[in-house]
């Protein structure tokens, strides 16, 4: 049973979430949040496999709360964010903070049973090409944007050109055929970028691949 969160300062969104997520067998809702402050502190008691995280709410806002939640030893809980615009600066500074992803408050059932299943078993569910589209509009140029992040020349040469096309949105099965490669080779590669640089997913990699500089906004299809 996949154990779900609700943050959200509208009761009414928290209750049509609670009744869409009832339809799924394999989830329960385990807790609702009126504000950030109130599902960091949920979260860290619970321990929800997944938070769905409202990006915009008074007081201690999702950017927050994510990072309090990944900051505070919540273990395996995973959060999406959720928002109403599909690109925001606060949906980019959930990324940065911590979060597995964001989707969109009109997404349809099927599909949020799907990103739930895939960010609880450890995943992410924003397509990077999304998320690469959100970071080429708010990630920031120049020095700034390479501030404390891990240094680039830990990975292989093979290892950052597959870092490349993970910002620029393929999926292994495109990065293989790119390189040449078989596509659990390019998968094993995927796993060693996300171990040498401490990141827990695609999405987090896309993320550094920005900040570190190895991509920069607007080249990235170049």
């Amino acid at each position: 049973m996949i154990r779900v969160l609700l943050a959200d300062d509208q009761a009414l969104v928290r209750t049509g979430f609670r009744l869409i997520l009832a339809q799924a067998p394999d989830m329960a809702v385990v807790g609702e949040a009126a504000d950030g402050e109130q599902a960091a502190a949920m979260a860290l008691e619970l321990r929800p496999d997944v938070v769905l995280m409202d990006v915009r709410m008074p007081s201690v806002d999702g950017v927050e709360a994510t990072r309090l939640i990944r900051a505070g030893g919540a273990g395996p809980t995973r959060v999406l964010i959720l928002t109403t615009f599909d690109l925001d600066e606060y949906v980019y500074a959930a990324l940065r903070a911590g979060a597995s992803g964001f989707l969109l408050k009109d997404i349809l059932a099927a599909d949020l049973f799907s990103a739930i299943r895939v960010v609880a078993a450890g995943d992410a569910v924003v397509a990077p090409s999304a998320t690469r589209r959100l970071l080429e509009r708010y990630v920031p140029v120049g020095p700034a944007a390479q501030a404390a992040v891990t240094d680039p020349d830990v990975l292989t040469e093979r290892e950052r050109e597959v870092l490349t096309y993970i910002a620029q949105g393929l999926s292994n099965a495109e990065i293989a055929d790119r390189l040449y490669l078989s596509e659990g080779t390019v998968k094993t590669h995927v796993s060693r970028v996300l171990t040498k640089l401490n990141l827990r997913d695609r999405v987090q990699a896309v993320v550094y691949a920005y900040e570190s500089g190895v991509v920069r906004a607007g080249a990235a299809d170049r």
